[in-house]
């Protein structure tokens, strides 16, 4: 049976409110954390596809503008040429381009703020789920670790672990210094 409908049920829960109305809580708490790893699996999935958009949408813009610089060095060069509707023309054409790329920034904005929006939901999750885990070690006595299903998940969580230790570490420096004078 599952117990969220929605990744953000995952981040609001209770796990101690939870585990409390049930006759297993050590089997209930396992499907929790079963749970836990789909919705991040899922989520680490619209992270990259959202990053994956941005960075399509932004070299795409980004070929649009040499396009850009194109049709005006084109109209220079006619308008040298003493060709006005030439230039007239490649004017035209560089507008086009322009309006082209105007309609495709805000598809990057919110790509990008999609992106940023599912990593602040994985670090949530990742925090909720380290806290199902450390109440499962709790409950049964045993380390409990987590699974990656695939290379790339392992790897996504590798760097979060690090990344994540590394934020630890220069908190830990900051308080140290901060306590030091």
């Amino acid at each position: 049976m599952p117990h969220f409908s929605r990744l953000t049920d995952i981040i609001t829960c209770n796990l101690t409110e939870i585990l409390n109305g049930v006759s297993d809580p050590g089997q209930t708490l396992q499907e929790i954390v079963d749970e836990m790893n789909e919705g991040l699996a899922a989520c680490r999935r619209n992270v990259r596809t959202a990053a994956n958009n941005g960075e399509r949408l932004h070299q795409e813009i980004a070929e649009y503008e040499v396009q850009v610089a194109e049709w005006k060095n084109r109209a220079r060069l006619f308008l040298s040429e003493g060709d006005e509707e030439g230039a007239r023309d490649s004017l035209r054409r560089k507008v086009e381009v322009e309006d082209l790329i105007a309609g495709l920034q805000p598809e990057l904005d919110a790509a990008n703020q999609t992106c940023q929006h599912m990593l602040r939901i994985q670090k949530a999750l990742e925090a909720r789920q380290a806290e199902a885990l450390r109440k499962m070690e709790q409950l049964t006595g045993l380390q409990a670790t987590l699974k990656p299903t695939s290379e790339s998940t392992a790897m996504a969580t590798s760097a979060a672990s690090a990344a994540r230790a590394r934020e630890v570490e220069a908190e830990l420096e900051a308080l140290k210094r901060e306590l030091g004078s």
